[in-house]
């Protein structure tokens, strides 16, 4: 019995060919392997790009009839209230609900924005770039 393989096509070629051409081949692969590479990335932008803008379309039209529910509502509750004190007073009394509704929500969000901090874990990262790889310096 004999230990050795039989020598496959990549043994044949690399007794073969020069090392030049060896060299060659392996960048003309590595360059096709990017090009390849580079259109499935293309693909898959384009398709989750066509997937999030159908998926702000649904929620902008969900924006829109929540609005509207929320729009109905308040005539209703004005039309309520406008029975037991009157349609010019329920009609204050609705607004000024909505008044509390968007300061407790513009002061959440104004909080929110305060405590954004940037990209903090990217600064450091370019902090710790030595001066001489720095441009201008």
């Amino acid at each position: 019995m004999s230990s050795e393989m039989p020598p496959t096509a990549a043994h044949a070629k690399a007794e073969t060919s020069s090392l030049g051409e060896l060299l060659g081949d392996v960048t003309r692969d590595m360059s096709t392997l990017m090009r390849q590479e580079v259109e499935l990335a293309k693909v898959e932008l384009k398709q989750s790009a066509t997937r999030a803008g159908k998926g702000s379309g649904m929620l902008a039209g969900a924006g829109v009839a929540g609005h509207f529910v929320l729009l109905f509502l308040s005539l209703a509750l004005w039309w309520a209230l406008g029975g037991l004190i009157g349609l010019g007073w329920s009609g204050v009394v609705v607004a000024i609900i909505w008044g509390i509704v968007a300061a407790v929500l513009a002061s959440t969000g104004r909080k929110e924005l305060k405590a954004i901090k940037g990209l903090p874990q990217t600064a450091e990262t370019l902090q710790e770039i030595p001066p001489t790889l720095k441009p201008n310096s």
